[in-house]
């Protein structure tokens, strides 16, 4: 009876390996064409090339001494700062609507608010582009900061709504009862609760605009470049290596994001814990 159970350990040991050696061929097949462009940056050659002939930080000092790519970086930085502030407003009281609300159509409507996050991005960058035109803001910095809102609004919405779906609503009653007023009840009991929420949802919403390219080359126009704008000018223009140094610090800068969502995720986790 011992050496059956023994078999049939050995079994599961051999199905845990093989699902774990599935899952990491699986995981390099994706990781390790991104990171194949970090060497690629600290090369020595006048064009793109791997693995690297030589170590050189010409092309970061390109990057930041180039006023094109400089110019570019601060357009995204700001751009991606208003649309943050803006998707995570308008996310949020989206969100307090659709999970707080009584009324007809609400699943058609969040099917509706969160459709940016399927439809594919180049007839969304055509039919905003279509209808800007219209009102004069297609080339303009305000036309791209609304553009990026809507494509950023959805990833707010998910993150509050998954925080209020797990908000105990009788601590809104409470505060309510004992005088407190609607917004002394938000700004004292209910964005403490989903602040995680609200700031995960936020960080998307900038990495989302300042990593966009294709509503960027309908709308931004030639005044208003962003990032990913001029490094896709660069890939037509002329392939060098400092693409791949702007690659590899976006790279790294998101993964610095998502390392900050993940640890506000185990926060919130710890949060609901101990309050439950």
């Amino acid at each position: 009876m011992s050496l059956h159970f023994h078999r049939g350990h050995t079994r599961l040991d051999s199905w845990t390996w093989m699902f774990y050696l599935i899952c990491g061929t699986i995981f390099l097949f994706l990781i390790v064409p991104i990171f194949v462009i970090i060497p690629i940056s600290f090369s020595s050659a006048s064009y793109l090339e791997f693995p690297p002939s030589g170590f050189s930080l010409r092309w970061y000092i390109d990057f930041f001494g180039g006023e094109k790519w400089t110019s570019a970086t601060f357009t995204s930085i700001q751009v991606a700062i208003v649309t943050m502030a803006l998707s995570t407003i308008l996310g949020t009281l989206t969100s307090l609507a659709l999970v707080r609300g009584k009324f007809r159509g609400k699943s058609l409507i969040y099917g509706i608010v969160l459709s940016p996050m399927v439809i594919p991005i180049i007839v969304i960058a055509v039919a905003i582009y279509y209808f800007f035109s219209d009102f004069h803001m297609a080339g303009t910095r305000l036309g791209l900061i609304l553009a990026h809102t809507v494509l950023a609004t959805p990833f707010v919405v998910v993150n509050v709504v998954a925080s209020l779906q797990g908000f105990d609503i009788t601590l809104e009653r409470a505060a309510l009862s004992l005088g407190a007023n609607r917004l002394t009840t938000f700004m004292k009991v209910t964005f403490p609760l989903i602040r995680t929420g609200m700031i995960s949802g936020a960080l998307f919403a900038f990495i989302v605009s300042f990593d966009e390219v294709v509503i960027a080359i309908f709308i931004s126009g030639t005044r208003n470049a962003t990032l990913p704008k001029q490094m896709w000018a660069g890939i037509r223009e002329a392939i060098n290596p400092t693409i791949a140094a702007v690659a590899s610090l976006l790279i790294v800068f998101s993964i610095l994001v998502l390392l900050s969502v993940e640890i506000l995720r185990r926060r919130s986790i710890k949060m609901k814990e101990f309050t439950g």
